[in-house]
């Protein structure tokens, strides 16, 4: 909590002398910052602050009740990138060096196979059946397995990374990080790849996160007539409702569906 004590605590007070009228200027400083999907995370890290505070005679008790921002389910469709857009994104990353090479197979993998950040980063070696042509992912949501079949570009890719863009070493994990000390990359780590990716490639993606990748393949396999349950079963979701919010983002195809307005009916004679 080092920014609410640099920026919602007064210059010179003690955290002892803490208002709640300081508390709520700090929230109503991230609310300009945050959108209210973020600014939940923000109230609820500052409640567990200030309430452990309070406890141990820190600061005031009871300057942990702040209420948080309400979010209401289905109200934000998600952002799926155009996939001419995607496949603009992959072809800017030329393959020059290890990074390049790790974060070209990195998109591709969210991009054509819809993982998660989190799933990319526990991906091992041994994760690649090459016999097989098969990608083990561990789905932790919905603590299942996931045996995809991989398409031949994405084993050579997946081949050409291994051989040129990782580093040599013993360690199980499929993506490193590229820098010493070398380590596996964290899934915070896959989602700073995509945003370095984003602003290197000049394309406008200001307001999409690595989560697009994933939407974008959502919405292609809707397109192509994939059935709700599959895309769900693929993109781990624990319901068919968090899958059924690609069918809002999908107008065009909604339009095919929609029922005709029926026109009032005049009788002769009569005047509407």
């Amino acid at each position: 909590m080092a920014d609410f004590l640099s920026r919602g605590l007064p210059p010179h007070r003690k955290l002892s002398r803490l208002t709640a009228a300081d508390v709520e200027g700090y929230v109503q400083i991230k609310s300009k910052e945050n959108k209210r999907q973020s600014l939940q995370h923000v109230v609820a890290q500052l409640r567990a602050f200030l309430r452990y505070c309070g406890d141990h005679g820190e600061s005031p008790a009871g300057l942990n009740i702040i209420d948080t921002p309400r979010i209401y389910r289905g109200e934000l469709p998600p952002r799926a990138l155009d996939w001419a857009v995607v496949r603009k994104l992959l072809a800017s990353i030329r393959c020059r060096n290890l990074r390049d090479w790790r974060d070209h197979a990195i998109l591709h993998l969210m991009a054509y196979y819809g993982l998660r950040p989190s799933e990319v980063a526990a991906l091992r070696v041994d994760s690649i059946d090459w016999q097989a042509g098969t990608l083990k992912v561990e789905q932790r949501k919905t603590r299942s397995t996931l045996v995809l079949p991989l398409a031949r570009p994405t084993l050579r890719l997946l081949r050409r990374y291994l051989q040129s863009g990782r580093p040599d070493c013993d360690l199980p994990a499929l993506f490193l990080r590229i820098r010493s000390p070398i380590k596996a990359l964290t899934h915070y780590g896959v989602i700073d790849a995509f945003k370095y990716r984003a602003t290197k490639s000049g394309l406008p993606l200001d307001a999409a996160s690595s989560y697009s990748l994933r939407h974008a393949f959502a919405m292609r396999l809707l397109r192509r007539g994939v059935g709700i349950k599959a895309i769900g079963d693929l993109l781990g979701h624990r319901s068919l409702e968090a899958t059924c919010v690609y069918l809002r983002v999908d107008i065009d195809m909604l339009r095919t569906v929609a029922l005709p307005v029926p026109r009032p009916c005049c009788r002769p004679g009569r005047r509407s």
